[in-house]
This record gives C-alpha cells, sequence and structure tokens, in this order.
C-alpha cells in the first residue's frame, strides 16, 4: 500500500514522502495515529501545496536542535548507583536515568532521543549520543560513579 508521510517516521521516510508499506502496518499503525494518508492523487497535490510550510517547519526545527545540540554538547552528567565487589552496578543507568539527569540540568529531553545501545552496568565515563533531529546528533558524557563517592568536581 501507498502512503503519505505527515511526519517524519524512522526507518521509513520523511513528512511529504510516498512510501511503499504493508497493508496491516498502514492499517493498524500508520493511519491511525495520523501518521500517513493514503497516497490518492487528492491526497498528494494537497501535500506538494503544503511542502513549503514542511519545509520551513523542518528548517526551524532542526535550528532549534542545532542551538540545544550546541548547549547539550559540553553538559556533563553524574549518576551515582550501588556498586558490587567487580564495580558492576546493582542494576543499570537507563535512558529514562539519563533524561532525568538532563531535566535536573534544566534540558527537557525524550528518552527516545538518547542513542543508548544498551543499559549502563558498569562505572565509568561513557559518551552517549543524542539525536535530537533526524539531521543533529549531540553526545553527552555520563559519569556513573558509585553511591557515596565524592561528587566529581570541575577542574578550575
Amino acid at each position: 500500500m501507498e502512503v503519505i508521510l505527515r511526519e517524519h517516521v524512522d526507518n521509513l521516510g520523511r513528512r511529504g514522502e510516498v512510501v511503499k508499506v504493508a497493508d496491516g502496518y498502514a492499517r493498524n499503525y500508520l493511519l491511525p495515529r495520523k501518521l500517513a494518508l493514503l497516497a490518492t492523487e487528492g491526497n498528494k497535490k494537497q501535500i506538494e501545496r503544503e511542502r513549503v510550510k514542511f519545509d520551513a517547519t523542518e528548517a526551524e526545527e532542526q535550528k532549534v536542535a542545532g542551538v540545544i545540540a550546541e548547549r547539550l554538547g559540553s553538559v556533563e552528567i553524574e549518576i551515582s548507583r550501588k556498586v558490587g565487589e567487580t564495580e558492576a552496578l546493582y542494576g543499570s543507568v537507563t535512558t529514562s536515568d539519563i533524561a532525568e539527569a538532563l531535566m535536573v540540568k534544566g534540558f527537557d529531553v525524550d528518552r527516545r532521543k538518547i542513542q543508548l545501545q544498551e543499559p549502563i552496568k558498569k562505572i565509568g565515563e561513557y559518551d552517549v549520543p543524542v539525536r535530537l533531529h533526524r539531521d543533529v546528533t549531540t553526545r553527552i558524557k555520563v559519569r556513573v560513579i558509585a553511591e557515596g563517592e565524592p561528587e566529581h568536581k570541575p577542574k578550575t
């Protein structure tokens, strides 16, 4: 089934693109969530008329994401966890934990934008990518420390 995307859908396409998807995916996911329209001639013409507005909105979103990425690039966060004798964490540090730590620092970043391949299970420093926009990705430093360990003091 051919559909026109109304929003950017990861691993599928950008807003305004005509893509071919499985019928069930379109009927059960894309269409009910208003992420896509059926690719009829009328809808194609409507999307073409709206493309200029889409492009302007996309450029603005990318610009805002770039500004946030610039600010986020210098952010370092510390998360403390209980640790066993082998420096393995009891539990793990997940994208939700990182999003909460960023919220404390004043950044409202959705946990789904944090590109952590798997939860962190050892103490140490990690570079974690954050994908703010399709074309804008930055990295933040996440320092996982043992509970009770003194907080990291920035060098002055």
